[in-house]
């Protein structure tokens, strides 16, 4: 039987530690009034551990107070080859952490200028709902918080293929006039193949019963929202209103396409559709059949671009003393939206569990110490960002845990995420005694 993670005391070999160079400030955690001795074997203990078990074969931790970033260290390497060390500037396939970084940030921004009403009815914004009773009242915060019913995932790529093959009419080796958007090097899908995941969305069932069902399905559309309603291409949109003035270096959809010095770290060794190692593609399938730009996935970024965000995320959509979000509306998207229906979610964040203060680690999420206040998301791939307000406090994971296989789940049995959160809850704690 594995001891519990959390009364690990394991001396940590597999750590390669060095300072990022990044444009946030940098300071000790003792200068926090944080125990830093025990924040380094604490972590290093549960990375080794994670290593050992075959959680991930790399990763990084960073964490961010009062604005400063006072820990990060990479471990491993990108493949279980130890060739690749994993380096502090390393870009990573964000998953599901693309929700609160890709539209969110826009649909904020767009309820900041009235364009949009999170209790009007989403027919208001998007037309194609007008024609469907179960859905021509649901509004845009039940469909946030993941209160509207919705169908949680609908698998596409089983209608590009069949028997293991891919269908040709849809799927392409090389790019043409109907064939552009890029799935992969040597994949190209069908342009009108976003027009049928987007009519099988509308088409979708829809339950009565309005109750806390987490579904992704709207995120796939977002994009298409955001680009209508600003009149502007949803990534230049981003680009221009969010992580330029941010300060983001790399965030950004296919960073394959785009001439980074940085190493992007793989995913999966795709055995079933792209028939190979994936790397600098987006790993999830529904994201990558819209050429990669999407709003349930797609997002690649470094530990540094996540840190900038969550911390802008913080401080109430400040940043460098600029308001580009409002205070107000940015509380009202990380906030619990239906707590009488057991209902965790704020606005497309993701919120600690209901009296998550009294768990125990094994039972908690996040950290058991995070306050009410405090938020993030996390990433199929292995990623997690959460930020707490009360505490200032930022924390940052970053691994690709589903190398070489999705079905590698130790990241989640050995709940290395949430124990390294609460270490530098402790560390407060240990500090104060």
């Amino acid at each position: 039987m594995k001891k519990p993670i959390q009364i690990l005391f394991c001396f940590c070999t597999f750590v390669q530690l060095s300072v990022a160079q990044t444009s946030l400030p940098y300071a000790s955690p003792s200068e926090m009034g944080m125990d830093e001795s025990y924040i380094n074997h604490q972590v290093d203990s549960i990375m080794t551990l994670g290593i050992q078990e075959e959680a991930f074969p790399g990763a990084q931790v960073l964490v961010a107070k009062n604005n400063k970033i006072i820990f990060h260290k990479t471990y491993g390497y990108h493949t279980y080859d130890s060739v690749q060390p994993v380096g502090l500037d390393d870009i990573y396939d964000l998953a599901s952490v693309t929700k609160i970084t890709g539209p969110l940030p826009a649909l904020m921004k767009l309820v900041d200028e009235k364009k949009l009403d999170l209790d009007a009815p989403f027919i208001t914004y998007w037309k194609p709902w007008a024609k469907r009773k179960n859905k021509k009242d649901l509004t845009l915060r039940q469909i946030l918080s993941h209160q509207a019913g919705l169908v949680p995932y609908i698998i596409f790529l089983e209608k590009v293929m069949k028997n293991r093959k891919i269908k040709k009419r849809f799927i392409k080796k090389k790019p043409s006039k109907r064939f552009q958007r890029q799935v992969y090097d040597d994949l190209y899908v069908k342009n009108r193949f976003r027009r049928k995941m987007y009519r099988t969305i509308n088409r979708s069932k829809v339950s009565s019963e309005k109750k806390y069902r987490y579904s992704g399905l709207t995120f796939l559309i977002f994009p298409e929202l955001i680009s209508q309603l600003t009149g502007t291409d949803y990534e230049t949109y981003l680009k221009e209103n969010i992580y330029n003035p941010i300060g983001c270096k790399t965030i950004g959809f296919n960073p394959s396409k785009k001439d980074f010095p940085n190493k992007i770290v793989p995913a999966e060794q795709d055995t079933l559709f792209r028939k190979t190692l994936v790397k600098g593609w987006v790993h999830d399938e529904n994201a990558s059949l819209l050429g990669g730009v999407s709003g349930n996935a797609g997002l690649f970024a470094t530990a540094d671009d996540m840190a900038k965000i969550m911390l802008f995320y913080q401080n109430y959509g400040k940043v460098d003393g600029k308001q580009v979000i409002s205070a107000e509306t940015v509380k009202e998207f990380t906030t619990i939206q239906y707590p009488e229906n057991e209902n965790r979610r704020g606005l497309g964040f993701d919120k600690p569990l209901i009296g998550n203060d009294t768990l125990t680690l094994k039972d908690a999420y996040p950290a058991p110490l995070a306050s009410k206040t405090s938020f993030g998301h996390a990433g199929f791939t292995g990623t997690f960002a959460w930020a707490d307000p009360e505490n200032q406090l930022v924390f940052i994971f970053l691994s690709n845990r589903v190398y070489p296989s999705r079905d590698h789940r130790k990241l989640y049995e050995l709940n290395i995420r949430t124990a390294l959160h609460q270490v530098f809850y402790n560390a407060f704690v240990n500090s104060a005694e």
